[in-house]
């Protein structure tokens, strides 16, 4: 039995919740066959969402979130993986209705962890974290039309400055695509990327004349993070045969959009989940990201203390965030 430290959100007598960091032992841990002593996490909308309270995410509480980690193999009843190796955990239920990386110790299933690429730091995977993952298969998802059919139109990408979209955006620079970058924040936006202005957009200019059926074709494909108007938007702005990536719905979980750029321009409405990706796909992917999608995040990501999530959770619910934040769960 070891005792470690962890982030518990606990709901109040009142109906609200409170997160603070509490110490527990590794007896409190769920079954699984996997024990890892967690190096880094990293913070996404749904552990805001989680630690928040939000039982759309996280069912029952007390509960430690974070849907992202990486660390050192304690033990392994399967053996699967060697003790002291290391692992990431991503997706499935981790974190959201199981103890998550918030934590200096998780236990989980053996068949949710990926061997960490040996061309990548334990820091370099969570400045990916699942924000960078889903943004990888977002842009898996749409280079097979780009490549077979070359555009002179750019990639929009919605939500610019979020995980998703920071990660997406810099990995289509390093593959040689044109962005254009839809945010609020216009002029971080073009600083973070080095994009000229021509090549960032305010929410308000992809809306404009939204009610119409069809818009003037703009974009070769679309990483849709937030949904809603927005993703209507950018649908019916999407030239003929390009593909539309979407993994979020920051803005709305509604859709409203009429058939005719699916039938008329032949444009595909691809669906992005990271939680269920199959496990060959999922280390495929990772090593793509440890080798020829390589990317320094560092200038796009901030390391954090434990003590610290909670206010940049809140920086994430009210849009004030960019790039990724990464948990070291280890420092006092």
């Amino acid at each position: 039995m070891t005792t470690f430290n962890a982030l518990v959100t606990r709901e109040q007598a009142d109906g609200s919740f409170a997160t603070q960091l509490e110490t527990l032992d590794t007896s409190q841990l769920p079954a699984g066959e996997l024990l890892v002593k967690v190096l880094y996490s990293s913070l996404n909308y749904k552990d805001a969402l989680s630690l928040s309270g939000n039982k759309g995410v996280t069912r029952a509480y007390p509960h430690t979130p974070g849907i992202d980690s990486v660390g050192e193999v304690v033990s392994c009843s399967t053996n699967a993986f060697d003790t002291g190796s290391k692992v990431v955990i991503t997706g499935y239920d981790f974190g959201m209705n199981t103890h998550g990386g918030l934590s200096q110790y998780i236990r989980v299933p053996a068949e949710w962890a990926v061997a960490l690429p040996d061309n990548l730091t334990p820091l370099q995977a969570m400045s990916l974290g699942t924000g960078g993952f889903t943004a990888a298969l977002c842009i898996n998802a749409l280079l097979p039309h780009c490549h077979s059919q070359p555009s002179q139109l750019p990639i929009l990408v919605t939500g610019a400055t979020g995980g998703v979209g920071s990660v997406a955006i810099q990995l289509l620079q390093k593959l040689g695509h044109s962005v254009v970058a839809c945010s609020s924040k216009g002029s971080v936006a073009a600083e973070l990327f080095g994009l000229d202005v021509a090549n960032v957009i305010h929410p308000d200019q992809l809306l404009a004349n939204n009610n119409r059926p069809m818009l003037k074709p703009l974009y070769a494909g679309v990483v849709d993070t937030v949904g809603g108007d927005i993703l209507a938007a950018a649908i019916k702005s999407t030239e003929y045969g390009g593909r539309i990536a979407a993994c979020g719905m920051a803005m709305s979980s509604e859709l409203s959009v009429s058939v005719f750029p699916f039938i008329l321009r032949g444009v595909k409405l691809l669906g992005i989940d990271s939680v269920l990706t199959p496990m060959p796909a999922r280390t495929a992917l990772w090593h793509k990201l440890a080798t020829d999608w390589q990317l320094d995040l560092s200038a796009h990501s901030r390391t954090i203390t434990l003590q610290q999530v909670p206010d940049a959770c809140q920086q994430i619910l009210q849009g004030k965030h960019t790039g990724r934040f990464v948990v070291d769960v280890q420092a006092q």
